[in-house]
């Protein structure tokens, strides 16, 4: 029987020079899960493990032709966006996406660093929606992210997930993960999934301690691997909820820099984290 091919997976986000988010936890992750990486880069920021000092937006015609070069040569089953900048690069792999007409979009709509550092000019947010939500399979905001793009208040709750996650659809989404991990919720991270009229809640026990970097990125370009692998949606999202659980546990076995450890995808050792719990809630809860 013929072997099914490893499946390629482009990540379009910036560059972090001390690895713990980004591209390069982007390619681990990619690595992790059985896909061959590719990666444009489309901002460069100046960054360690403890703060960001600087963020260069790569010129919006350059990503233009990285694109089109990696697009005419090789065949991309799943793409992954990160970290854009502004909206004219926005814009430019909205174009790049219509054209080339890959068959899965994970959208990570990066706006802020987790140290608040702003990372994106401010018509990004509207940007986003305008220009690359018709073509995304699903967005995956934080808590402050989902409310940026709505332009709303800010989203503490479990409840508050659900119903940012299903106005994200209501605004042209076609689906959207409202990630759990700044919720207000001690015991459980909990992920609200929207796709059409449906809600899901995605439930991982919370890994004590305070975290780790690049868990966004890692969950993202995780949806993108397990949905070029040929996951559905859902179960993308609530494996990707579970590897980047382990990852941050694992995180603890790394010894980069003085700041906030990165997301660890590369241990081959798992980490025991009891059996997710996944509840379905109809349209109208």
């Amino acid at each position: 029987m013929r072997r099914r091919a490893t499946p390629n997976v482009l990540t379009i986000a910036g560059s972090d020079p001390s690895g713990g988010a980004g591209i390069q936890a982007d390619l681990r992750t990619f690595a992790a899960l059985g896909a061959f990486g590719c990666a444009v880069p489309a901002v460069l920021t100046v960054q360690n493990t403890v703060e960001i000092t600087g963020v260069h937006v790569v010129p919006a015609t350059l990503t233009r032709r990285q694109l089109d070069a990696l697009f005419a040569d090789v065949e991309i089953a799943a793409v992954k966006i990160g970290m854009l900048g502004s909206a004219r690069v926005a814009g430019v792999v909205a174009d790049a996406l219509a054209r080339h007409a890959p068959r899965f979009v994970v959208v990570d709509p990066v706006l802020r660093g987790s140290t608040g550092a702003r990372l994106a000019t401010r018509d990004l947010a509207r940007a986003l929606t305008r220009e690359l939500a018709p073509l995304a399979t699903v967005v995956t905001p934080n808590a402050a992210e989902a409310a940026a793009l709505l332009r709303g208040d800010a989203v503490r709750t479990a409840d508050e997930a659900r119903a940012a996650a299903r106005s994200l659809v209501e605004h042209g989404w076609r689906a959207a993960l409202v990630t759990g991990g700044h919720l207000d919720d001690r015991r459980w991270s909990v992920d609200v999934l929207a796709a059409g009229r449906g809600v899901r809640e995605l439930r991982v026990r919370r890994v004590p301690g305070p975290g780790a970097h690049g868990t966004g990125c890692t969950l993202s370009s995780a949806i993108a691997a397990y949905l070029a692998r040929g996951r559905g949606l859902a179960a993308s999202c609530s494996a990707a909820q579970r590897f980047t659980a382990e990852s941050i546990a694992r995180s603890r076995r790394l010894r980069v820099g003085r700041g906030t450890p990165p997301a660890n995808q590369l241990s081959s050792t798992p980490i025991p984290q009891g059996r997710a719990r996944e509840r379905v809630r109809s349209p109208r809860s």
